[in-house]
């Protein structure tokens, strides 16, 4: 099998890129891959003994079967649970693509799956200039779009994925997450959605917050076929 890497955006904060990404880890090492996960950037971090930690970057580490220091999953962690390029500054960090680059590549090298996971949407920005979009395209990687289902979200679906057409980054598909279990015409929004994005590579029921995994052994099969 050709090494498989992807970035997991979202069409907003919130939308379940963490719970996608993980589930996602989980399913390629339960094929018998090697499997490493990657949060380049997160704010929001909780203090600890080790130092700030990402609950999304533990989390996904915890669903990865290759091994990885934290600071090399996580290389840029803010406190400020606000905006990274926001975060970034109020802490007097400069957030660098050359070393994202440098640790993704550490990770690469020893695994046949990785599974990146940006932070809040596509366009999210991560300094001034650049956004997670710009992070994505410099380390080459296929975009899954993680869709929440609620009032809304055609808009932000067919805009983000206009971008990242436009951008020129590889769509590799998307995944409806149902977050809002009281969304009216909801089947009629995956219609819509389908027909602009194509079908999904999943759909995830609405979750109770800590319940298990969703089983996206099938998605993680039609990505290897990519």
């Amino acid at each position: 099998m050709r090494p498989k890497r992807f970035f997991v955006t979202g069409t907003d904060t919130g939308v379940g890129k963490t719970v996608v990404a993980a589930a996602l880890a989980r399913a390629f090492a339960a094929r018998g891959r090697r499997v490493a996960v990657m949060k380049p950037v997160a704010s929001g971090a909780e203090p600890t003994a080790e130092g700030f930690r990402s609950a999304d970057a533990l989390a996904l580490m915890a669903a990865a079967n290759v091994p990885a220091p934290y600071e090399t999953v996580n290389p840029y962690c803010f406190r400020p649970p606000v905006s990274p390029h926001i975060a970034a500054q109020e802490c007097a960090a400069v957030i660098e693509l050359a070393v994202i680059r440098r640790c993704f590549d550490v990770l690469a090298g020893r695994a046949d799956c990785v599974v990146v996971e940006g932070a809040g949407g596509w366009l999210a920005p991560i300094t001034g200039r650049v956004a997670m979009a710009d992070l994505a395209l410099a380390l080459r990687l296929p975009v899954i779009l993680v869709v929440g289902l609620r009032l809304g979200c055609l808009n932000h679906a067919f805009l983000t994925y206009e971008s990242i057409r436009a951008k020129g980054a590889s769509f590799a598909g998307w995944v409806a997450n149902g977050i809002d279990p009281a969304m009216e015409r909801a089947a009629e929004n995956l219609v819509s959605l389908a027909d602009r994005l194509g079908e999904p590579l999943a759909r995830i029921p609405s979750l109770d917050p800590g319940g298990a995994s969703p089983d996206l052994g099938e998605a993680a099969a039609t990505l290897e076929s990519l």
